[in-house]
């Protein structure tokens, strides 16, 4: 039995084709042009986001001076910081603040400037202590990333081409958990089609038992692969949540199931407008009420509207309760705990910031830099088995051979019908995935009717004839 997980797959006792010799064909040549196609893709991202794992220690190695402070005696009042920063950035009004927590750290003052890009604030870093102005710096998100890593960060997200580039990292989002999976399903099958023992040791080992050449490759690549898959299809998960289109579907499935996170009361009963017990009560306040660590201060963008104070720690276990606080009480008037939130909002907030590497600190990131390396590694091994894959007689440069056409019309027609219905659906809730889909199986449609244009006619019985009899005189 052919060892190769592109071999054929038997046919069973009966002569009849079973479901997985049905569909194999049909996977195996998918797998094979998302994994010409997308790869690239995938790749970039991979890149990019290995870049970014380990970015929030780059900053504050090259930001320590705004970052941190030598501790001298006691920290200003919130309110006298505040008014320092303000001075900074003369006619602009403060958005939210961070105070300084650790007797180390510097506190921040976010300003949210006219013609700032969305979730890009100005941010004023003032010494807690004495009250000097120690940088003035662009930062973005919740996380209030550098201009460093901000720049890595979106290098990652869009290629720093807007909206547009946005379709690169959904794309590559969009494919990975097919291509993993796949590849994956493949793999597994080649490895029980397999006799004898140590099949186990061939499927987990890369390389184990193959000789050198296409075939070494294929088990690189397909036992990396396998040990990857687990991380692969969490990325794939929580990328898909930033997306445009996938995002969009997303963020409606967790409405349309009470999903979503839920956020604090915007109003003040009975609110006095124009009076306000200042930042430093309302962080007092907010103290009382549970939120320790690390805060933001948001300032009431509306007279009667609150302060709200949002924990920011997004590091296990999950600091992310918030409050509302009268501005003219500084009375708690909501409090929504991360223990409230539902499960799915839950499991939604961990997972993006695991994927970010900042949930469990350095071992999250160690874990997303072997996921990240191992993926770019199985990118150019797939890459690898393609070039030895291609004709190597009568031309000394080629690509390798794409997998015969035809596995779909080879299905049975209730096969047809349950493939078309389940691409049609996940085309729907992955709309980058559908259309690109659609695109390959244009390209592969017009391929295949040049291929047929081009192929050469069959010689007529009369043409036959008067051959065989010019190659036979020649012959005497």
């Amino acid at each position: 039995m052919d060892p190769r997980p592109d071999a054929p797959a038997p046919d069973r006792p009966d002569g009849r084709r079973g479901a997985w010799a049905a569909l194999r064909p049909l996977i195996l040549r998918l797998h094979f042009y998302a994994g010409v196609f997308v790869a690239p893709f995938i790749l970039v991202a991979a890149v990019s986001g290995l870049l970014y794992v380990w970015t929030p220690q780059l900053e504050q190695a090259v930001h320590a001076e705004q970052l941190y402070v030598e501790p001298d005696g006691e920290h200003l009042p919130l309110h006298e910081q505040v008014r320092i920063a303000r001075a900074e950035l003369p006619g602009a009004e403060p958005d939210a603040v961070r105070p300084a927590t650790g007797e180390q750290d510097s506190t921040r003052v976010l300003f949210d400037l006219p013609g700032s890009a969305e979730s890009h604030r100005m941010t004023v870093f003032v010494d807690p202590y004495g009250g000097e102005v120690l940088g003035v710096m662009e930062t973005y998100g919740t996380s209030g990333a550098l201009p460093a890593r901000t720049w890595v960060d979106t290098l990652h997200r869009n290629l720093h081409l807007g909206d547009a580039g946005r379709l690169y990292s959904e794309l590559a989002a969009s494919w990975l958990w097919a291509v993993a999976l796949g590849g994956a399903v493949l793999w597994v099958s080649a490895a029980l089609r397999r006799r004898g023992s140590g099949r186990a040791r061939r499927l987990l080992v890369p390389g184990a038992g193959t000789s050198p050449g296409r075939s070494r490759s294929v088990s690189v690549h397909g036992a990396t692969g396998l040990w990857l898959l687990a991380g692969l299809l969490f990325l794939s998960a929580t990328g898909m949540t930033w997306s445009q289109y996938a995002g969009a579907n997303i963020a409606d499935l967790r409405e349309r199931l009470a999903w979503t996170t839920p956020a604090v009361s915007a109003e003040t009963p009975d609110a006095t407008p124009g009076v306000d017990v200042g930042v430093d009560t309302v962080l007092a306040s907010a103290r009382e009420a549970g939120l320790d660590g690390l805060v933001e201060v948001s300032f009431p963008k509306d007279p009667a509207a609150p302060y709200t104070v949002t924990q920011i720690d997004r590091s296990w276990p999950t600091s992310v309760d918030a409050a509302a606080i009268a501005a003219d009480t500084g009375e708690v008037v909501d409090v929504v705990r991360f223990s409230d939130y539902p499960l799915m909002a839950k499991l939604s907030r961990w997972g993006i910031d695991a994927h970010m590497g900042v949930l469990f600190g350095v071992p999250n990131q160690l874990v997303l830099t072997a996921v990240t390396g191992g993926l770019i590694a199985v990118v150019v091994w797939g890459y690898r088995m393609w070039w030895q894959r291609r004709p190597t007689r009568g031309r000394a440069l080629g690509v390798g051979r794409s997998y015969p056409r035809g596995s779909f019309r080879a299905l049975s027609w209730p096969w047809r019908v349950g493939v078309a219905a389940v691409l049609a659906v996940t085309g729907w809730a992955v709309p980058l995935l559908g259309v690109s889909l659609a695109v390959f199986l244009a390209v592969d449609v017009l391929l295949g009717w040049r291929a047929r244009r081009n192929r050469p006619a069959p010689a007529r019985p009369d043409e036959a004839g008067r051959e065989a009899s010019v190659v036979g005189t020649g012959a005497r």
